[in-house]
């Protein structure tokens, strides 16, 4: 055994298909990386996506080139041990999507008509997937839905899915209604119910304000995030105006804390203008 493809920088997905072999060797191989599996490596591929998002959001692209890499790993370590365990290789995984992607743009690489709108062009890509699930034997229309995304986009998707089959509001009004309604009856579970039914409700609550954004266009998870960034950003001026004056958080109080989260946003707007 030679180092000559581990060494060779330019010998591209080949050089790392090699290095994941020789991690994962039983004999000389990593101690760790011999010990994972599907189950021990999902989270942390799960991780690197979001990473991936954040240097993205963040429009960091010497930092996106680290994490797609670090992302591009987590598919060669599965794909090892597929191969490891005769389910798949790296090669058909790369076939089999490969494969997906033509099939599903008979417009780029069929001989259907590119002039259509890119309304047209979704509803005939969940047209092909409808197609591919009925192959599959999928016969619900929520099957497919992954269990294992964020609770916040699966509520998101299995509503997409749902209202395909026609199982939806008409429009944004019956959609307020029912959070209205969802609202009321967690205000009663706080009152009078257990913990159990309180926690109940506030689920029901959050997988309508999910469809509530499917409706508006918005997708929930992204604008989360966004609000996260923003609460995140707000409450670190609040700390710095509190620094300035020399105090913590723990010094102050709810009173003036507030009155620097207003000026801390009202900067913002006028730096915005």
């Amino acid at each position: 055994m030679t180092d000559d493809l581990i060494n060779d920088q330019n010998a591209g997905i080949e050089r790392l298909l090699e290095i994941m072999r020789r991690l994962r060797d039983p004999n000389t191989g990593c101690p760790w990386d011999i010990e994972q599996d599907f189950d021990t490596i999902a989270p942390y591929t799960i991780e690197e996506a979001y990473e991936v998002a954040d240097a993205i959001a963040r429009r960091d692209f010497a930092d996106l080139e680290g994490e797609l890499g670090d992302l591009l790993l987590q598919s060669v370590y599965h794909t090892a041990m597929g191969e490891e365990a005769g389910h798949f290789t790296f090669q058909s995984v790369v076939r089999t999507i490969s494969n997906k992607m033509v099939a599903r743009h008979p417009h780029v690489f069929g001989d259907e008509s590119r002039d259509k709108s890119a309304e047209q062009q979704t509803a005939d890509w969940e047209a092909i997937k409808a197609t591919e699930r009925a192959d599959n034997d999928q016969q619900g229309a929520l099957e497919g839905v992954a269990v294992g995304l964020p609770a916040l986009l699966r509520a998101y998707k299995l509503q997409k899915r749902a209202a395909r089959v026609g199982f939806d509001w008409p429009d944004t009004t019956d959609v307020i209604a029912k959070i209205q309604e969802e609202a009321a009856e967690l205000v009663e579970a706080r009152d009078t119910l257990s913990a159990a039914e309180q926690f109940e409700e506030f689920g029901d609550l959050m997988f309508v304000m999910a469809n509530l954004g499917r409706h508006l266009g918005i997708e929930p998870e992204a604008a989360l995030r966004a609000a996260n960034d923003k609460f995140t950003r707000r409450f670190s001026g609040v700390e710095a105006r509190l620094r300035a004056l020399g105090k913590t958080p723990g010094e102050s109080n709810l009173a003036e804390m507030d009155a620097l989260w207003d000026a801390v946003k009202a900067a913002e707007k006028s730096a915005n203008a």
